[in-house]
């Protein structure tokens, strides 16, 4: 047989498994503290009361010979979990139909999932820094990248770039790793790019619950033509702690017009009922249970937790007169290295002397250079430590 020869272009090594190997070889050193983890972004609260009363309930049905469930009749998702998503955009501002949504098991599986609704020569516009599974899954397809890169003096907020031509747009608000949100001038910016060049915009909007700050759009939909030229991608891992329960939706509008008569929400419904049996009932019925008044209520409070964190570290790098991004309205903190050190060496650096563990921002891409990424995502009085171990070695 065969393989996909794509597979060869991809780095070996993915960037969290490095950081996972480097901590536990340090830990077998027997540090002196114990390592305290502000890298990956996994949540840490349990999952709210309301969800899992619905899960319990949905575990009892499937104890029942007349409420059990097997297949869903659609991949999409059960009605019910499709209208509690609809009825979240309406809350927005934006009008999404059920037969627009898509349940999935969680926004990275259909991040490199929907690139099987794409051709072979396609051209995949990514923001650098960026979430690492955007470029490794156009790797695999054979599809040809081009970068617009983000700067401090952007906030490392890409704009579009006429003189570049793409079929595919990735677009993440707030931004996984910079914590950067878009505000709707900018957007819009993309939507008239991607009218004008015919070009698809992936939106990620995984992180949106976490969006505090009055007039930043927390959908693209929100603006005007976006219903004609984006996909929007989202999940309930870090709005409402799936991450080991997995559950995620995505958006795919019956009015896309940027693949000329192609019906993209038709592809993706074939896709998913191909290769996909849908998300299983007693999740979906969590899901549902989220995205409910008193659901949003209790993931707001868990969200907010992570926010507090987010304040902790940003208080913690003023002290210390390091600029940084994010924090505000992402669980996310994207700081500088101090006196011009590299990424690694300054993860090498933190771990060793402080006993700390960040991201290296060059692993998201070279614009990320001299940068690492912190997570709100943890304890509080562990990351009340974190910050007064950081602030001790740099201070």
């Amino acid at each position: 047989m065969q393989v996909n020869e794509h597979f060869a272009q991809i780095g070996q090594n993915y960037l969290f498994s490095t950081i996972a190997r480097k901590v536990a070889a340090y830990k077998a050193s027997e540090p002196p503290r114990r390592v305290i983890r502000l890298g990956i972004g996994d949540v840490t609260e349990p999952l709210a009361p309301v969800i899992i009363e619905a899960m319990h309930k949905a575990v009892d049905e499937m104890a029942d010979k007349r409420t059990f469930r097997g297949y869903c009749d659609d991949a999409e998702g059960y009605e019910f979990t499709r209208k509690a998503v609809a009825d979240h955009y309406a809350e927005l501002g934006v009008t999404v139909g059920l037969d627009e949504v898509f349940i999935s098991d969680g926004a990275k599986s259909d991040l490199g999932n929907f690139l099987d609704v794409t051709g072979p020569d396609t051209v995949a516009l990514i923001p650098d820094p960026v979430y690492p599974a955007y470029i490794d899954t156009n790797i695999m397809s054979g599809h040809t990248i081009t970068y617009v890169h983000g700067s401090p003096e952007t906030g490392y907020l890409a704009r579009p770039d006429d003189d570049i031509d793409a079929d595919l747009v990735y677009i993440c608000s707030p931004n996984n790793p910079t914590g950067a949100v878009y505000d709707a001038e900018t957007l819009s910016a993309w939507v008239m790019y991607a009218l004008d060049h015919q070009a698809l915009i992936i939106f990620d909007s995984a992180y949106e619950a976490f969006i505090r700050t009055d007039g930043l759009p927390h959908t693209i939909y929100e603006i005007d033509g976006a219903e004609r030229c984006a996909v929007e991608i989202s999940s309930f891992s870090k709005m409402a702690g799936f991450t080991g329960v997995r559950c995620g939706f995505t958006i795919v509008p019956k009015t896309l017009t940027v693949a000329g008569d192609a019906d993209l929400n038709q592809m993706w419904r074939r896709r998913q009922n191909t290769k996909f049996n849908g998300v299983p009932y007693i999740v979906q019925r969590a899901a549902e249970a989220a995205l409910s008044p008193l659901g949003r209520q209790q993931t707001r409070a868990q969200v907010d937790y992570y926010l507090g964190n987010a304040a902790v570290i940003a208080r913690g790098l003023d002290r210390l007169g390091i600029s940084y991004t994010g924090a505000s309205n992402s669980p996310y903190v994207w700081m500088a290295c101090p006196n011009g050190m590299s990424s690694w060496d300054f993860f090498d650096q933190l771990l060793e002397r402080a006993q700390v563990v960040g991201t290296p921002g060059v692993g998201f891409g070279p614009a990320g250079e001299g940068r690492l990424r912190l997570s709100a995502f943890g304890q509080r009085p562990d990351v009340e430590e974190a910050m007064a171990r950081i602030e001790e070695m740099l201070g």
